[in-house]
């Protein structure tokens, strides 16, 4: 395994004090627990040591990794397609199409990656092989038992027969490991209090009236100006009630939260990742899991109830060991047993100007990798279009059957009216503004 041409495509450039520890104390047929905060890099330091695992000469599903978003698993499978070249990945999750999923799995991969439930549907379908699978990855485990899962994953733990090896992950500590794991001895690897993967966080408080919230949340993001930020709510409808205040301002953003399609989910984060947009409106959904890179700042319009969650909140901003800001808006009687008194106070009240909108937009190609369609193809494309230059292409996604991309917002007109003037490998392709 090329470590160093992994991390090349990764953009990075050396593994983190956790992920050398894992890649030392990873042993095949030895159960593993990695116990580390939110974004100290958890992915890629399982993904290497399932790296060790796999063999090219077995056709049949290797290692499952069970998680318990769907975002989650999206996640992963990015990770694991630049680390596991040259193995199948097929990843499976409730809201993605059953007809697809069992067509990938007709060849089966080496490594499957699905949520709970929808694995289990496979599995009652015989839709793949269990028995050849040698590694399991629980991770997120915490949160998948605050969820619910246990019985489903009982349940699938229960068809591998030949299971080999365990790698249980979790961002925070717990008491024991349920039976039900067939988890008894494993060698842990424990960072939740080293120093060095605890973000680097600058938290300020700013206290308004019930009344005056929204304003004292309006002056701050006016104030933090062009970053890029995640405003955590406890509830939906606080979620849309920034939105339309938002709105009504012209100012761009994306909202995220579980009473959203799968697909629009999907694609507020992705326009959030290409920088299409500076803000997201979330609920805990986006609390852990999700790989959203370089966030300047995280606003908890509503604290959560427990300290752990404030703490995945946070983990969203410095990520692996970078400087992150996080901002508390608290009502005047509010008191949280995790918030220090002394937390210094942000001033906001002077006059700011108007966050400037992102300079890209997002466009929807009609064709993707199953169309044999890459970046580069996208890229050609849009440069055989007059008056576009190789600096208006930002971020480019390529799935199966779309692409999205990232384009200066003032040229979407333009590009929009020679959406039927081309094709891309032989394929007459529409696009349309996201």
């Amino acid at each position: 395994m090329q470590i160093d041409a992994i991390l090349q495509k990764l953009h990075i450039s050396s593994l983190n004090d956790m992920q050398n520890e894992v890649m030392d104390k990873f042993k095949e047929k030895e159960n593993l627990i990695l116990l580390s905060p939110t974004g100290s890099g958890k992915t890629l330091a399982f993904a290497l040591a399932l790296m060790k695992t796999l063999n090219k000469d077995v056709a049949d599903v290797q290692s499952l990794i069970l998680v318990p978003t769907r975002e989650l698993a999206l996640q992963i499978e990015s990770v694991l397609k630049r680390v596991a070249t040259g193995f199948k990945i097929t990843c499976c999750y409730g809201g993605h199409d059953t007809k697809t999923e069992r067509n990938n799995l007709k060849n089966p991969p080496a490594i499957l990656i699905g949520t709970p439930g929808r694995i289990v549907y496979h599995l009652e379908g015989n839709h793949f092989d269990p028995t050849q699978i040698k590694t399991l990855v629980l991770d997120e485990f915490d949160k998948s038992l605050e969820l619910g899962f246990q019985d489903q994953m009982s349940f699938i733990i229960d068809y591998l027969t030949n299971l080999e090896t365990s790698i249980l992950t979790s961002a925070t500590a717990m008491k024991e490991i349920p039976d039900f794991t067939g988890i008894s001895t494993a060698t842990e690897v424990n960072f939740l209090s080293h120093i060095q993967s605890a973000p680097a966080l600058t938290i300020k408080k700013i206290v308004a009236p019930i009344h005056k919230k929204l304003e004292a949340l309006f002056q701050l993001l006016c104030k933090i100006g062009n970053q890029k930020v995640l405003i955590f709510c406890n509830h939906r409808d606080a979620v849309d009630h920034i939105s339309e205040l938002l709105q009504n301002r012209d100012i761009i953003h994306d909202v995220f939260h579980g009473g959203l399609e799968q697909s629009d989910r999907e694609l507020a984060l992705l326009k959030f990742r290409n920088n299409s947009n500076h803000i997201l409106i979330t609920t805990d959904l986006a609390a852990r899991g999700l790989d959203i890179p370089e966030i300047d700042a995280i606003i908890h319009y509503q604290l959560p109830y427990r300290e752990d969650d404030f703490t995945h909140r946070n983990g969203r901003t410095a990520r692996m060991q970078a400087k992150g800001k996080v901002f508390i808006i608290l009502k005047p009687d509010e008191d949280y047993p995790y918030v220090a008194d002394d937390i210094a106070i942000e001033e906001i009240d002077g006059e700011y100007k108007l966050p400037e909108n992102s300079d890209f937009a997002t466009l929807y190609f009609s064709a993707g990798k199953k169309d044999k369609v890459n970046k580069i193809d996208l890229v050609g494309f849009l440069l055989n279009l007059e008056g576009i230059e190789k600096s208006d292409v930002g971020i480019i996604e390529v799935k199966d059957r779309e692409s999205f991309v990232a384009v200066k917002r003032s040229l979407v007109s333009t590009i929009l009216k020679h959406s039927n003037l081309g094709k891309i490998k032989g394929k007459k392709i529409r696009i349309l503004r996201s």
